[in-house]
């Protein structure tokens, strides 16, 4: 079964606060906290046989063409076989394009350092849901020209500019812009011909009521008239005597709908009082983030509670839940297609227009929405080959797996939803041993090529695949101490802040030193899903804020400003192309407010924003603290605006 995610920090266990952590109040008389950049990484390998240039340099590195023939690495220290329904034929020459040429600036105009999941999909699928410069070797860089806050060759060992020093550097950084910023701009638009794909994964879609405030900009979310957030509601934290998974979430027009306890339960979306409760036979074991146009999503959960004779029980029920009805429409296990009469263990499931898809290491299944009726199962056989897990949203995808554990190949397949067969297929390069579905439409795979990531993240690479002949349009290399998407698990769609709408994939950078003595910044870059080219503009998060993608909302991006200790977070909208932010809320200063808020960290919390409505949410809980074992712990936190 799939084992229970790892329990987020507990700010009550005076161990589990890590030491210099980012946006915590500084303890006198100890200096600024780290940046928290990790070590330097090798490069990833190049793609297919031919060297990869490295994107544009979001801190100012300038990187050129690659020369004929790659220099030796500098001496000092730089900065800090497939097929679902048989194999498929292996890729045709000229099937890779050549690496887009890097782009002459940071992030596309030169800069100072500025200071989801569970929405209804529409009729065919639900619409849409990173550190220190590193050079690769083997790539000449021009000298980095001094930045505005960051420590300079050569001066104060690393201490912040002067007050006077900063004044002087901004107003002529100011200059900069002023020149730089039109001319990029004239150069880049409409370099994505007007396109506006939505994902279908990595991070949620969904339309708010539309009831409040005015309207933005290529998006369903409105702004509220007074962006001031109150706590609308809080549900406390179950007693458990170990650590239980109750993960996913999801939002209607009238119910925000959260697991607990062998049991699923619906809330008033402003209010929180429970609208409707009904039990399952055991514990939620992992839920699809999409939910049907009429409020229909998919679970798996145990088939029984923990006895002495079975401490753990399989995961082999799936269901469907009625969202909107408050009840369990359906549910099953089934058997291996390769026989014997034991129930598959599901690992994963999803949902793509009318089609639930559930898989695992024994098996899959796929099955009707709406009645439960078995559809398709993955084929096996002698050659070992299996579905991993699937991808749902506007389309079905899976990536399967075959080959031996010390030498595994992965291939991409794009599927029809009703029958299950291939209708593409794309063979991951060599020394892929999990790759991850960012989105189905268009079709965007996260992979950690060669274990070269280094950080845990899951990534080094991005592939952008051409759904409808499965040819790769282009392998866009992430840096990963330069970029914080994260695809940290075995599964296939969990990757998570990160989007990807209008032919674009917008991810965050990494934490690094801002202007301010104290804490760190972030932005928001975009890049193109045909060129991979690294877009002009971002989205500052400003000083002492990190900005996280948390879904689409048409052609804009709803993030979350995780905001430092003496504030509350924020809920702001990225204008995909112009990456304007507009502030949808801004969560209480007060101290037990924030305190409750930042128990909810990024990366293993569920965090939805609907119409001037925000929740947080743990995704396991764990027995009370034994430090404060009277503070009050909750399973839900919800915000909401007038």
């Amino acid at each position: 079964m799939t084992q229970p995610p790892q329990q987020p920090p507990n700010p009550d266990e005076p161990s589990n606060t890590p030491p210099g952590a980012p946006n915590t109040p500084p303890a006198p008389p100890a200096g600024p906290p780290s940046g928290g950049f990790g070590a330097p990484q090798d490069p990833p390998p190049g793609g297919f046989g031919q060297p990869t240039p490295p994107p544009a340099d979001p801190f100012g590195k300038q990187p050129q063409q690659p020369p004929a023939a790659p220099p030796q690495p500098p001496a000092a220290p730089q900065d800090a076989p497939a097929g679902g329904y048989g194999t498929p034929p292996p890729p045709a020459p000229g099937n890779y394009p050549t690496p887009p040429a890097p782009q002459p600036n940071g992030y596309g105009y030169p800069q100072a350092p500025q200071p989801g999941y569970g929405h209804p999909q529409g009729p065919g699928g639900q619409p849409g849901q990173a550190g220190m410069p590193q050079q690769a070797y083997g790539y000449p860089t021009q000298p980095m020209q001094p930045q505005f806050g960051a420590p300079q060759p050569g001066g104060d060992g690393g201490k912040k500019f002067s007050t006077q020093m900063q004044i002087i550097v901004a107003a002529a950084v100011a200059v900069v812009l002023i020149i730089g910023a039109g001319v990029i701009y004239s150069a880049t638009s409409g370099d994505d011909g007007g396109k506006n794909e939505a994902s279908s994964s990595g991070s949620t879609g969904g339309e708010g009521k539309g009831g409040k405030g005015s309207g933005l900009a290529g998006g369903s979310e409105k702004v509220p008239a007074n962006t001031k957030s109150k706590v609308a509601f809080q549900v406390p934290q179950p007693v458990v005597k170990d650590i239980v998974t109750v993960a996913g979430s999801w939002v209607t027009d009238k119910a925000y709908v959260k697991t607990g306890i062998n049991e699923i339960n619906g809330y008033d979306r402003d209010k929180g009082t429970k609208l409707w409760s009904f039990p399952l036979a055991g514990e939620i074991c992992t839920t699809s983030r999409h939910v049907s146009k009429d409020y229909k999503t998919a679970i798996v959960f145990q088939e029984s509670k923990p006895t002495k004779e079975k401490k753990y029980p399989a995961c082999n029920q799936v269901g469907v839940v009625d969202l909107a009805a408050g009840k369990l429409l359906w549910s099953k296990s089934v058997t291996s297609s390769t026989g014997g009469d034991r129930p598959v263990t599901f690992d994963e499931v999803t949902l793509s227009g009318t089609t639930v898809a559930a898989g695992g290491t024994s098996g899959g299944a796929a099955f009707k929405l709406d009645t439960g009726a078995e559809l398709w199962k993955p084929k096996t056989g002698a050659d070992g080959c299996y579905d991993r897990g699937y991808a749902g949203g506007e389309a079905l995808a899976v990536v399967r797996k075959c080959g031996t554990y010390d030498s595994p190949q992965l291939t991409i397949q794009a599927l029809n939803p009703t029958s299950g067969a291939p209708l593409s297929s794309y063979q991951m390069p060599a020394g892929v041993e999990y790759a991850h579905i960012v989105s189905t439409k268009p079709l965007v795979v996260a992979a950690d090529v060669g274990d070269t990531a280094g950080d845990g993240s899951g990534i080094s690479d991005f592939f952008s695949i051409d759904a409808a002949t499965g040819k790769l349009k282009v392998r866009i290399p992430a840096d990963a101490e330069k970029y914080a998407g994260d695809c940290d698990s075995t599964e296939v769609e969990k990757c998570q802040n990160m989007a990807v709408g209008n032919n674009r994939l917008y991810l965050p950078t990494e934490r690094h030193d801002g202007t301010s003595e104290y804490g760190d910044t972030n932005e928001v870059v975009a890049f193109d899903l045909d060129t991979g080219k690294l877009l002009g503009g971002r989205a500052d998060a400003g000083d002492r804020h990190i900005l996280t993608p948390l879904r689409m909302d048409g052609t804009s991006i709803i993030a979350y400003k995780e905001a430092p200790y003496d504030k509350g977070g924020q809920v702001v909208s990225i204008d995909g192309e112009t990456f304007k932010q507009t502030t949808l809320m801004e969560n209480p200063d007060d101290e037990a407010v924030r305190k409750a808020e930042k128990r909810f960290h990024i990366g293993s919390a569920e965090l939805l924003y609907s119409d001037g409505q925000f929740y947080m949410a743990a995704r396991s809980i764990h027995k009370p603290s034994t430090v404060n074992p009277d503070e009050k712990v909750y399973l839900v936190v919800a915000y909401g605006t007038d």
